[in-house]
C-alpha cells in the first residue's frame, strides 16, 4: 500500500497534476511560437531583407516586439485580476492564433507585404505579454504550495525550451521556405494552446481572480504594490539593467554569425540551442545550488559577463556555443531561484499587479538594448559587442552583491507571507 504512493511521488509534476501539464504545455507552445517569429524574423532581416542596415532594422524589430510588455502593463494587471485565469490565458492564445493565422493566409496568398513583420511581432508579442504573468500569478492555483519550487521550475524553464525548439526552427524554416512559413507554424502552436489550457482545471482558485467565496482583499496600485516590497524592488532594478547586456544576445548573435563565423541560419540556430539547453539545465538545477538568492545571483552575473565576452576574445564557433550554453545557464538558475522567492514574498491579492510590472520592468529595457545595439551593431565589430555586453554586466554584479550585503539582514528573515492575504510584507 505505501509503495504505490511513493512512486506517485516520485513522478514530475507535470505528470501527476495533469491540469499544470497542459497549462505548461499550453505556455511551452505560445513561448516557442513567440521564440519562433522574432528569431526567424531577426533572421530574415539580417540575412535576407535587412539592406544596409541590417543591424538597425533588427534592433527596431525586437523593440517593436518588446514594448507591448512594458505599455501594456496595467491594463494587464487590470485583467488578470478581475478575470479567471483559465478564461484570459486561453483567450490570450486564441487570440495571437487567430492573427497569426490570418497573417498566414494573407501571405500565402502574396497579399501581406514583407514590412508587415514589424506589425506582427507587437500584435503576438502584446497576446504574450497578457499570458505569462497570468500564467506566474496562477501557480498557486494550480499546485499545492510544497510544489510551488518545481512549479517555478517548470514554468521558468519553458523559456529555455521555447528557446531551443523556437530557436532553432526559426531561421532553419526561414532558410528553407520563407517568413511566411514560420508565421503559419506560429498559428497552430498558438491554438492549440488555447485548447490546452481551455481543457485544464484551476482547483485552488485564489480571490487574485475573483472566483473565491467571501470577500476579496483591498487591491492595491502598482506603486503601492512596489513601495511595500523596497528588497525585492532594489533586485528588479539590478535585473533590469542587466537585461540592458544580456538581451543584446538576440541581436549579437545573427550580426556574430553573419560577419565572425560567415555561416547561415543553422548556426543561428545551434547558437540558439545552446542557449536554451543551458537556461533548461539552470532551471532545474539552481534550486539545489546553496547560498541566498542574492549572493547566487551576484556571481551567476559574474560568470555570465565572463561568457558573454568570450567569444569577443576568442573568435569561433566553439567559444560562442560555450557562451551562450554557460549564459543560458546562469539565466535559468538566477530566474528559478528569485521567482521563487517572489511567489512566497508576495502577497497574493498583489500578485496580478507585482508579476505584470515585473514583466514590464524587466522587459523595459529590451527595447533600448535592442536599438542601441542594432544601431551599434552598423558600425562596431560584432566581437567588440560581445565585450560590451561583458563588461556592462560587471558592473551589475558588483551592484546586486552591494545590495546584498546591505539587505543581508531584510531579505532572508523576511516571514512568508501565507496564501491567500492582502498584508504586504
Amino acid at each position: 500500500m505505501s509503495a504505490a504512493p511513493a512512486r506517485v511521488r516520485r513522478l514530475p509534476l507535470v505528470l501527476r497534476n495533469p491540469s499544470f501539464g497542459r497549462v505548461w504545455a499550453g505556455q511551452l507552445l505560445t513561448q516557442a511560437a513567440s521564440r519562433m517569429f522574432q528569431v526567424g524574423a531577426v533572421w530574415w532581416l539580417v540575412g535576407f531583407a535587412g539592406g544596409a542596415h541590417r543591424g538597425l532594422a533588427s534592433g527596431m524589430f525586437l523593440m517593436g516586439s518588446t514594448l507591448p510588455a512594458v505599455a501594456l502593463a496595467p491594463l494587464v494587471a487590470r485583467i488578470v485580476a478581475r478575470h479567471a485565469h483559465r478564461t484570459v490565458l486561453a483567450g490570450a492564445a486564441a487570440v495571437a492564433g487567430l492573427m497569426a493565422g490570418t497573417a498566414a493566409v494573407l501571405s500565402h496568398a502574396g497579399m501581406l507585404p514583407g514590412a508587415a513583420a514589424y506589425a506582427i511581432g507587437p500584435a503576438l508579442a502584446a497576446c504574450q505579454a497578457v499570458f505569462d504573468p497570468c500564467l506566474t500569478t496562477s501557480v498557486p492555483e494550480l499546485v499545492e504550495d510544497a510544489d510551488i519550487e518545481s512549479a517555478t521550475g517548470f514554468e521558468l524553464s519553458t523559456q529555455s525550451v521555447a528557446g531551443l525548439c523556437g530557436g532553432l526552427l526559426g531561421p532553419l524554416v526561414v532558410d528553407a521556405g520563407s517568413l511566411a512559413a514560420v508565421i503559419a507554424a506560429c498559428a497552430a502552436a498558438y491554438l492549440l494552446a488555447a485548447l490546452l489550457v481551455g481543457s485544464a482545471r484551476f482547483p485552488r482558485t485564489s480571490p487574485v481572480s475573483g472566483a473565491a467565496d467571501g470577500p476579496s482583499p483591498a487591491r492595491r496600485t502598482l506603486r503601492q504594490v512596489l513601495a511595500g516590497l523596497p528588497f525585492i524592488r532594489r533586485v528588479l532594478v539590478c535585473f533590469a539593467a542587466a537585461n540592458v547586456f544580456t538581451t543584446a544576445v538576440y541581436v549579437v548573435m545573427p550580426l556574430y554569425t553573419r560577419q565572425v563565423l560567415h555561416a547561415t541560419g543553422s548556426t543561428v540556430s545551434s547558437l540558439e540551442a545552446a542557449l536554451g539547453v543551458g537556461t533548461l539545465v539552470g532551471s532545474f538545477s539552481g534550486g539545489r545550488l546553496p547560498g541566498r538568492p542574492v549572493a547566487v545571483g551576484s556571481v551567476c552575473l559574474a560568470v555570465m559577463a565572463t561568457a558573454l565576452g568570450l567569444p569577443g576574445l576568442l573568435a569561433g564557433s566553439a567559444s560562442a556555443v560555450v557562451s551562450m550554453a554557460v549564459a543560458g545557464w546562469c539565466v535559468g538558475v538566477i530566474g528559478v531561484r528569485f521567482v521563487a522567492l517572489f511567489q512566497r514574498l508576495v502577497p497574493a491579492a498583489d500578485k496580478p499587479g507585482f508579476f505584470a510590472v515585473m514583466q514590464a520592468l524587466l522587459g523595459a529595457t529590451f527595447p533600448v538594448s535592442s536599438l542601441v545595439f542594432g544601431a551599434l551593431g552598423d558600425h562596431l565589430a560584432a566581437r567588440s559587442l560581445c565585450l560590451v555586453q561583458g563588461a556592462g554586466l560587471v558592473p551589475v554584479a558588483l551592484a546586486l552583491w552591494w545590495l546584498g550585503r546591505r539587505s543581508d539582514a531584510e531579505a532572508p528573515r523576511t516571514p512568508v507571507v501565507p496564501e491567500p492575504t492582502g498584508v504586504a510584507s
